[in-house]
């Protein structure tokens, strides 16, 4: 068993070559191998949002407080609010992030494929984002 105390692990700033805005990244779970579940909680600043990105075995976000957006290449751009769960497939190309007006936080969980859990593409447009 290993617990990591509540505030015990640092927050980080999303990169900027991932994220655009201001985004606050606090860890939640790492497994070690075989296990390969990784989690963070993300917290989006109005407007904020990442990169296009893939995850090799899907991810899954939960919408803990706030307004988001949320879009898979060539779908609508969706609404997601607290409460809601969001399901995106295996290298399904989407991005999500803060509504305009409102901050969003979510909890992501994804696994690791050969090591990997993300693969980061070009940054959403402001053109795409307000679309």
């Amino acid at each position: 068993m290993i617990i990591h105390p509540a505030g015990s692990r640092p927050s980080g700033k999303g990169p900027s070559e991932y994220f655009t805005g201001t985004v606050r990244m606090d860890p939640l779970i790492s497994t070690p191998a075989p296990a390969r579940l990784r989690g963070v909680t993300v917290t989006f600043e109005a407007g904020a949002r990442t990169a296009w990105h893939t995850h090799p075995l899907g991810q899954t976000i939960i919408v803990t407080a706030g307004i988001g957006l949320a879009q898979r290449k060539g779908g609508p751009i969706e609404v997601i609010r607290q409460g809601d769960t969001i399901y995106f497939e295996p290298d399904e190309k989407h991005w999500h992030g803060a509504a305009p007006d409102v901050a969003m936080t979510h909890i992501a969980l994804q696994e690791e494929l050969d090591g990997i859990s993300v693969t980061w593409m070009e940054h959403v447009t402001d053109a795409e984002y307000s679309a």
